[in-house]
């Protein structure tokens, strides 16, 4: 029987820094929580763990030395915090941004520690957000679709660029040394469990949304051929593994990993799993119909559901990716605190940070207050909200972002408004297609930082005309992670079980207004024609001036020209797209 003393800790490893949670087991409360931030954050113009060489447009390379410091600095920071004692401690969970991919050797070294590939991008971690293999994943799709291969519709018709295959074949094309050297492709989910165990095994969730694992099978080796003749044993040289279930113990924890974080050896250490599934058990949010939108920097939308649909757009349908025995649904914005947050720092007057200053109020503040007294569509403008691609329904991370309607009057508060409104366009358009699909979505509920904002969730309420319930705690990942981490300890039997004792939401805190929903509808039309027409082949200009800004930088000796292979295929996919 476990002790009513009992903790877990979990361990949230997000874009910018790690943090570590200390969580009673009986009955979910937060006792101490510490953060690490990467030393390197992240290497998305220069590789500064190397001399600072430049990086190509649309890279996101991280360290992995960066995500072992959190397990020596936070962990044992968030237990002091707690001011409980390590013996206390009878298991840990992670939880990951995905996809974010680490190539090794075959027994876990990351390529970039080794001193022959330090000085070569392509050895480093590349981070959820490396959107330079979207011509891979353009022909990936090109090439499902003419075969007519089944599992292309687990993923709405689209394989992500962000994802497993498309960023293989980007190293095998672009520096076949590193691709030789690579014994394991492995996401950094399961990459720091390696670290705590000794024992590489891939997480369920991961191997299905990220690496096109369906029905016991990755795509073919005549398929992968077909892409690329070197490419054809890429699933069993690199990516092929025991694959653990969520909730499951992937091992115990090592006496290596022990000196790291002042934890007990041989305790429980869950298989790892991804940020935004990890929530929903954390907001108390699992059964079918609720959409769990974790919002920060983009939003990453969950659910699950008793029935398998094939939601056009969506980024997967795993069975069992969120939760044992239900299909687990995922969707996503690319961008959406980074969009509002590029605005604030690139765009608003200097007298708008003066005025902030001197009243005590971030811009952010600011610039809410002003815009939320405008009745609906006053600013005359209209967004879309692709400034970092569009990840749900178009998947397409050659998109960006556009703003119509600018005049010689509009003002900072004007775009501010649009651009959070055209954020919940994009939530409203992901939950459409689920609930065209049959998979309807009747309460939304949403966890992250963003959900601070009153005026931005009542928005969103308005928008999509769902009531929208919040998360309790304000680290819903981490405290996902400790759930996992308590279920593999073995107190509970499964996560839906803990979820109700460990997790919890406020119910409908927000509740659409008639008024403001019915004005939206008017806006949503035009975003809906914008969307489609940039979005479905109406305008290929998006593609073309990122065509031409990479071109730009390669005659500087910084990037690649897009080949004429991959505008054919571009064609294809906007074809397809529409």
């Amino acid at each position: 029987m476990t002790s009513p003393d009992a903790v877990v800790i979990g361990v949230d490893f997000g874009t910018l820094s790690g943090r570590a949670l200390v969580v009673r087991v009986s009955d979910g409360a937060e006792l101490g929580t510490a953060v690490q931030e990467y030393r390197h954050a992240v290497m998305d113009s220069t590789l500064t763990a190397h001399q600072g060489e430049p990086l190509p447009p649309d890279w996101a390379l991280q360290l992995p030395a960066d995500y072992v410091d959190v397990l020596k600095n936070a962990v044992p920071a968030a237990l002091e915090a707690a001011g409980v004692s390590a013996d206390q401690v009878i298991g840990i969970g992670t939880d990951f941004t995905a996809c974010t991919m680490v190539p090794t050797t075959a027994d876990g070294t990351p390529l970039n520690e080794l001193p022959t590939f330090a000085d070569r991008p392509h050895s480093y971690a590349k981070l959820w957000k490396h959107h330079a293999a979207q011509g891979q994943a353009d022909r990936i799709n090109a090439l499902a679709h003419s075969r007519g291969e089944a599992w292309i519709n687990r993923y709405g018709g689209f394989i992500s660029s962000e994802w497993e295959f498309a960023k293989g074949l980007q190293i095998l094309e672009e520096d076949p040394e590193v691709y030789a050297a690579i014994d394991h492709w492995v996401e950094a989910a399961d990459w720091i469990v390696w670290q705590l165990t000794g024992r590489y095994v891939r997480n369920a969730c991961t191997a299905g949304y990220k690496g096109i694992y369906q029905d016991g099978a990755y795509p073919s080796k005549d398929f992968l051929a077909a892409l690329n003749p070197g490419f054809e044993g890429f699933v069993e040289d690199k990516l092929d593994h025991e694959i653990g279930q969520l909730g499951d113990r992937a091992g115990a924890l090592s006496a290596e990993a022990a000196a790291w974080t002042g934890l007990p050896e041989g305790i429980a250490v869950a298989v790892g799993n991804v940020d935004a599934h990890v929530t929903a058990p954390a907001a108390d949010a699992v059964e079918s119909g609720q959409m769990v939108a974790i919002m920060g920097t983009s939003t990453c939308h969950v659910m699950n559901a008793d029935v398998l649909a094939e939601v056009p757009g969506m980024c997967g349908v795993v069975d069992g990716g969120i939760l044992a025995g239900a299909w687990g649904y995922e969707a996503g914005q690319s961008g959406v605190g980074d969009i509002f947050a590029w605005y604030v720092q690139n765009q608003v007057p200097d007298a708008y940070a003066e005025e902030a200053a001197s009243r005590g109020l971030s811009l952010h503040e600011l610039l809410t207050e002003k815009a939320e007294t405008q009745p609906v569509g006053a600013h005359g403008l209209v967004a879309l909200d692709w400034h970092s691609g569009n990840r749900s329904v178009l998947v397409d991370h050659e998109l960006s972002g556009l703003i119509v309607g600018l005049t010689l009057s509009t003002r900072p508060e004007d775009v501010y408004r649009a651009l959070v409104e055209a954020t919940a366009f994009g939530t409203r358009t992901i939950i459409e297609a689920f609930d065209a699909s049959g998979v309807p979505v009747r309460e939304l509920v949403v966890a992250g930082g963003l959900l601070k904002n009153r005026f931005l969730m009542q928005l969103y309420s308005d928008i999509t005309k769902l009531p929208i319930s919040t998360i309790t705690s304000d680290q819903g990942p981490a405290l996902g992670s400790a759930i996992h981490a308590a279920v593999a300890a073995g107190t509970y039997p499964d996560v839906r079980s803990a979820a109700p004792v460990m997790g919890g939401r406020v119910v409908e805190a927000y509740t659409p207004d008639p008024a403001a929903a019915k004005a939206y509808d008017a806006l949503f039309a035009e975003y809906r024609a914008l969307h489609d027409h940039f979005g479905r082949g109406g305008d290929d200009i998006m593609r073309r001036l990122k065509r031409i800004r990479r071109e730009a930088h390669a005659a500087q000796g910084a990037g690649s020209t897009a080949t004429d292979a991959d505008v054919a295929v571009s064609a294809q996919t906007q074809e397809a797209r529409a």
